[in-house]
């Protein structure tokens, strides 16, 4: 085996399409979209031979915590490899990425894969050296996820009733609309509700820059829309979806607390469905899922409630885990602890 940089998008989409779990955060116009926002990256595949059998997009986050290595929701390794090779796979990446910590002055890697969550995997980890991350780092741990290859009718049969109920409900009041948007220049009406909601609930919003540069690098090539749901014609919701490679994500998505009653976000959701079926989408990614059993209290409970109204199956994939390069990984160990428990994760 050997790795090797790889700058060929072809090349990199090509491999991603044949592999079954994978996000947009390993695509290529992730890379690029970081790029964007002035992170450098790195982008890597193993070889075997002249067998692409595993890629790595590698991005270098930049923070007043610390600098460290991000590899989001990755790497991508062909699942039938047996677990000899995965583990050769995964020395290969870190020997590779120590090098370049250590070049970057960055203090850790930090690594959010794909990979279920088993005593096997966490064990894989275990040996390499890494420990459990203080907390996920914008790449979801967990997901709700819907086959969305089945008729509109079955679709719907599986919906919670209550889902199911307000669905029609407000597709039936004249007031209420729900339309889709390729231009850039309703940027800022969805970032008006993202502001709002984070007002609302003391969070940090996503920048201008940050909103702008994602819609634009994905809607180039016509994978990234908003959605935007209006009552009397005043838009209280709204939704960016990015479709790539069979998948949907319901990636960003904010509402008015005002116009909380008439559910527009059930309709929004349903339309976003359609809309991935008629792009020939195999799944609905609901991007991000905590059990609301388990953990009522989690910021994420409610959401998570809505998103399994719809009908579908959670995939939880091992906890995000860090491999450290230097002693200044403590300070960013402990800033991260106090957020997590300050934001009750």
């Amino acid at each position: 085996m050997q790795i090797k940089e790889i700058n060929n998008k072809e090349v990199w989409e090509d491999f991603l399409l044949e592999q079954k779990e994978k996000t947009f955060l390993q695509s290529w116009d992730w890379g690029e979209f970081n790029v964007a926002v002035g992170c450098r990256i790195w982008r890597f595949g193993v070889y075997n031979e002249q067998n692409l059998i595993a890629l790595a997009l590698i991005v270098k986050v930049s923070a007043r915590r610390g600098t460290f290595l991000f590899i989001p929701h990755g790497p991508i390794i062909i699942d039938s490899l047996s677990k000899k090779d995965k583990n050769e796979i995964l020395q290969l990446i870190l020997l590779q990425f120590s090098n370049i910590a250590k070049q970057e002055n960055a203090s850790f890697i930090r690594i959010a894969p794909l990979m279920q969550e088993s005593q096997e995997s966490q064990a894989i980890f275990k040996d390499l050296g890494f420990r459990k991350a203080p907390m996920h780092s914008s790449a979801y741990e967990a997901t709700w996820m819907l086959d969305i290859t089945l008729p509109e009718d079955q679709l719907l049969a599986n919906m919670r009733k209550t889902t199911r109920y307000i669905i029609k409900k407000t597709s039936e009041n004249s007031d209420i609309s729900i339309e889709i948007s390729n231009s850039h220049k309703d940027i800022g009406a969805y970032q008006k509700l993202n502001k709002e909601i984070a007002r609302r609930q003391k969070f940090v919003a996503f920048s201008d820059e940050f909103i702008e540069k994602e819609f634009t690098i994905f809607n180039k090539a016509d994978q990234a829309i908003f959605l935007f749901g209006r009552y009397k014609g005043e838009i209280v919701a709204g939704a960016m979806v990015i479709f790539w490679s069979g998948i949907a994500f319901y990636h960003q998505a904010a509402s008015l607390n005002k116009y909380a009653k008439l559910s527009i976000p059930y309709l929004l959701q349903w339309r976003a469905i359609k809309e991935a079926k008629a792009r020939g989408c195999n799944v609905y990614d609901f991007w991000g899922f905590t059990d609301p059993e388990k953990f009522p209290k989690h910021p994420w409970a409610g959401p998570t409630l809505f998103k399994m109204g719809f009908g579908g199956y959670k995939k939880e994939y091992l906890k995000t885990r860090d491999f450290i390069i230097s002693k200044k990984y403590w300070i960013n160990y402990i800033i991260e602890k106090m957020r997590k428990i300050k934001r009750g994760l």
